[in-house]
């Protein structure tokens, strides 16, 4: 019978996913892609059963269905890219004061991480040897109090970029749902159409995230659907009392 590595799970164990999915969502990328479909489904819907349901004409529908969307899918790339890029700086300046640290009381950390590695449930003997391997060059007793004392993955402090950009394209793509009716139709049909397509892709975003975070896919689609009708009810109803 084969042995299976000390070092290795054991076949049919996703912690490769996992991982990969831990990785996204502290780059940036997996809040930036569902914040980004999410507000364009949304929003873009919003907008074009207000104006729709003010008797605006199919022409002004999708003219401010395609400047919503636009204007959304820009300012969600500039927000997300701020915002990462300040999480970013901010954890690089923690970081510069850690390698200060390091350098000028790099016993006192070690007896920091042995004292975080006794209260994770190791015993005082393997903590301490830990901290005194982790201590043998400041490269590594920097990388491990990062991670331990400190909370950070100095390889993986998040991308403005990869932020910014996966917001864009999913804006755009989940701006389009709503907006690609009025491109074949008007008047109710195409507000009935609107609905439907943004309700089934919420449906689908709903399903997705719940099975990412491991919570019931029927709960999570449903909920999705539901905030989708109750914008779409709000906002047509509203333009219609505003035209």
């Amino acid at each position: 019978m084969t042995q299976q590595p000390d070092d290795q799970p054991p076949p049919g164990v996703p912690i490769g996913d996992l991982a990969r999915r831990a990785d996204q969502v502290q780059q940036g990328g997996a809040r930036a892609a569902v914040l980004g479909v999410n507000d364009g489904l949304v929003s873009v819907l919003c907008l074009i059963l207000g104006v729709a349901g003010a008797g605006s004409s199919p022409t002004a529908v999708r003219l401010a269905g395609l400047a919503g969307l636009l204007a959304g899918a820009v300012s969600m790339a500039a927000g997300e890219w701020i915002s990462v890029t300040a999480q970013v700086e901010l954890f690089k300046g923690v970081l510069k004061e850690l390698r200060g640290f390091v350098r000028s009381a790099p016993d006192a950390l070690a007896s920091m991480l042995a004292a975080s590695l006794r209260k994770a449930g190791f015993s005082g003997e393997t903590a301490h040897a830990a901290a005194r391997e982790a201590a043998a060059t400041e490269e590594s007793l920097f990388a491990v109090s990062a991670r331990r004392i400190v909370g950070i993955d100095p390889g993986e402090l998040g991308s403005p970029w990869t932020a910014a950009i996966s917001s864009f394209a999913l804006f755009t793509v989940g701006g389009l749902v709503p907006v690609l009716p009025w491109f074949f139709a008007g008047g109710t049909g195409a507000v009935i159409a609107s609905i439907a397509g943004t309700g089934l892709a919420g449906l689908g975003v709903g399903a997705v995230v719940a099975r990412s975070s491991g919570r019931n896919i029927v709960f999570g689609a449903l909920r999705q659907l539901l905030i989708v009708l109750l914008a779409a009810v709000v906002t047509y109803y509203a333009g219609t009392l505003v035209g």
